[in-house]
């Protein structure tokens, strides 16, 4: 490859000089731009043309993604919807059954050829008449949502655009719904697209241009809403966030009386989530004052902090999800990074514990309140998602559908172990791989991990790693702070200026399986993706003697101008923004793009991205491929994976995804020798 040009920016960060010779990789489309990416992508394909395991890994990919994916169901007037994909399908299918009829309601597969267009989203109207679902093409955050008659099975003219990150909430007469949207393209400029988000009302069979107006904040532009009905169907509730902020504002309309919006909780002191409310006395799981949660209750009448009343206090496990039934708490709790569901009654005792077969996470919880049913799904690094039916009256667990693998999972077992980060705080760890495994410090090894945005990582099926276990090697997830595994602590402990303690954590992870010799540097990897693209990245740069490859997906990577792009303003409360003087210091210390050294000997990094990403824009991972390639080590491995026509992750086609794992396999069967 030619030599790359420079430019000669630089910027002035609070009295330091900071260069960005590679900024003119931001424009994307332009001639250079489109000559580097070409230049680069012949490189990466020539390397996995060199492969002589790729055919023979895509092609048991496959045979291993080939089996039945099923989705917790939701019912709705004797109507029961769910989603399944028969097995290689790009996109699952959503179906209706009534009368132990089933029929095929909406097939995305149909929406494109090549099954890059996905439903994202959809809500169902109270009357089982209409279903609303959003889609979105090539994996942007932009989705489209459409309404479609489940009768007939054919879509109404009504299309609304410029949506992201929106809920679809029904109005109580079933004659419309409640949605938000950002401004129409050119009516704002376009570092504004992603601002002044509103919510609307649209009437069925009406143009968009005729939705009505809810609620807006110009004068605090960065404000983002997500409309919810209340259980009662009286009242429309509005969850505020500000970016990706665990701290949240509740509002509140009286649709009956048509009155104002009431901004109840508006100090943005904590989370508030919804859970329900019994006339004017609303239900929330809050961490204020305390950090693994607990439910409180709100009189509208008398809404001061000093007479709330505490419904359930904090326990010992992290409340995450909870849903209200027939005058029954359903919690979904937390406990080391694994799942359980709880019954408290409505004046906050344990009724009891749903025990489940196999220790796992819940992928998903719905509840069907005039039947008073609980819908949940339970799944593990062995086994896909198997869903239960739970009736409240009698206590009777049923399983409505699960998956017999074609392959045996009884050889394989995944343990949790516990080890110490620098800084001495105990870190879980779930250990995958095949019984018997010998601690001959000979493993191959993934070590995967995340670390941010109160996002907790528990034990999730995919059908790639079967691959890598039976190739013999093992599959580690680590628990690091940053997420929420813990409560809000854990996730305070590992934002802003504690960023650091997150990149502690995955190297410690990675010394730790070296130590007691499940692995050797040389056959150790590590991979993430968007926040978890940063980890690797950082802990690259920071130990490039302790990994032998590294696949960095999607990822953040440049800490000093991550907020210019698309949405990265939401993340602001997570990373901090080096515009502030105070912030700046620790943003640099650890921005990946800006700490690779000259000279240096990195391990072999796999970093791909995709040119329809809309959320970590591609220009992240050009700028650091191009970073590396001038600076590290000649002999530095370093492959840039550009993917066409998908964006961040969401929605990608089964296709896609196959050829995704066929090529990281290459790349690791190469590197760790």
């Amino acid at each position: 490859m030619k030599t790359i040009k420079t430019s000669n920016v630089i910027e002035n960060f609070h009295g330091t000089m900071v260069a960005d010779p590679y900024r003119w990789l931001e424009e994307t489309g332009s001639v250079d731009v489109i000559e580097w990416e070409q230049a680069l992508k012949q490189e990466s394909e020539q390397y996995f043309l060199e492969s002589n395991t790729r055919s023979i890994d895509k092609e048991r990919l496959t045979d291993l993604w080939n089996y039945p994916k099923y989705f917790v169901p939701k019912k709705v007037k004797e109507k029961l919807f769910y989603q399944k994909n028969d097995g290689l399908q790009n996109q699952a299918v959503l179906y209706v059954r009534e009368n132990e009829v089933e029929k095929v309601l909406l097939d995305p597969n149909h929406l494109s050829e090549d099954g890059t267009v996905a439903m994202t989203n959809y809500s169902f109207s109270g009357d089982g008449r209409y279903i609303a679902y959003a889609t979105s093409t090539n994996g942007s955050d932009w989705q489209e949502i459409r309404v479609r008659d489940i009768e007939t099975g054919e879509d109404l003219n009504d299309v609304i655009k410029w949506v992201k990150f929106s809920t679809i909430t029904w109005s109580p007469d079933d004659h419309g719904f409640f949605y938000s949207r950002f401004p129409e393209p050119g009516t704002v400029s376009q570092e504004d697209e992603s601002n002044y988000n509103k919510v609307y009302y649209h009437q069925l069979q009406t143009e968009q241009a005729k939705d009505q107006l809810i609620y807006e904040q110009p004068d605090n532009k960065e404000l983002m809403f997500s409309p919810l009905l209340s259980e009662d169907k009286t009242y429309l509730c509005l969850h505020v966030s500000f970016g990706t902020a665990a701290e949240n504002r509740f509002y509140l309309k009286n649709l009956e009386e048509d009155g104002p919006i009431v901004k109840l909780l508006d100090e943005q002191d904590a989370e508030y989530s919804y859970i329900t409310n019994e006339d004017r006395v609303f239900y929330f799981k809050t961490d204020l004052e305390a950090p693994k949660g607990r439910v409180i209750a709100i009189d509208l009448e008398r809404p001061e902090k000093e007479n709330w009343k505490e419904i359930i206090p904090e326990q010992e496990y992290v409340l995450d999800q909870i849903k209200y039934v027939k005058d029954t708490f359903v919690i979904t709790v937390l406990r080391d990074a694994q799942h359980g569901i709880q019954l408290f009654q409505k004046d906050g005792l344990l009724k009891e514990e749903i025990n489940f077969p196999f220790i796992g996470s819940l992928t998903e919880l719905s509840v069907n309140r005039d039947e008073a049913e609980l819908y949940f799904g339970m799944t593990s690094f062995l086994h896909p998602t198997t869903v239960y039916k739970y009736e409240l009256e009698n206590g009777t667990l049923q399983t409505l559908a699960e998956t017999n693998l074609l392959f045996d999972v009884s050889e394989y077992e995944t343990t949790q172990v516990f080890y110490l980060s620098k800084d001495g705080t105990s870190i879980p760890m779930f250990l995958t791989h095949k019984k018997g495994l010998q601690l001959n410090g000979q493993n191959p090894v993934i070590l995967y991990g995340y670390g941010g945005f109160n996002v907790n990582i528990t034990p999730s099926f995919n059908p790639a790693i079967l691959r890598w276990l039976e190739k013999g090697g093992i599959y580690a997830v680590a628990n690091l702070r940053g997420g929420s595994e813990y409560g809000e602590e854990w996730h305070k402990a590992g934002m802003l200026e504690k960023k650091q303690n997150v990149f502690d954590d995955f190297i410690s992870a990675g010394e730790f399986l070296v130590k007691n010799n499940y692995t050797s540097k040389q056959k150790l990897s590590i991979m993430g993706g968007s926040n978890g693209g940063l980890l690797v990245a950082a802990c690259m740069v920071q130990r490039p003697d302790l990994f032998g490859a590294v696949i960095c997906r999607v990822p953040v990577i440049d800490m000093l101008r991550y907020h210019k792009f698309t949405i990265g303003r939401y993340w602001i409360p997570e990373y901090g923004n080096a515009e502030v003087a105070e912030h700046f210091p620790f943003l640099y210390a650890y921005s990946p793009l800006h700490n690779v050294k000259e000279g240096e000997k990195y391990p072999a990094i796999l970093i791909a991205t995709a040119d329809s990403d809309d959320r970590v824009v591609p220009a992240h991972a050009k700028k650091f491929a191009a970073t590396l390639k001038e600076k590290a080590n000649p002999s530095s491995t370093m492959l840039l994976r550009l993917e066409s026509k998908a964006g961040h992750g969401l929605g990608k086609p089964t296709s896609k995804l196959i050829d995704e794992w066929a090529d990281f396999y290459t790349f690791l069967d190469k590197e760790l020798v």
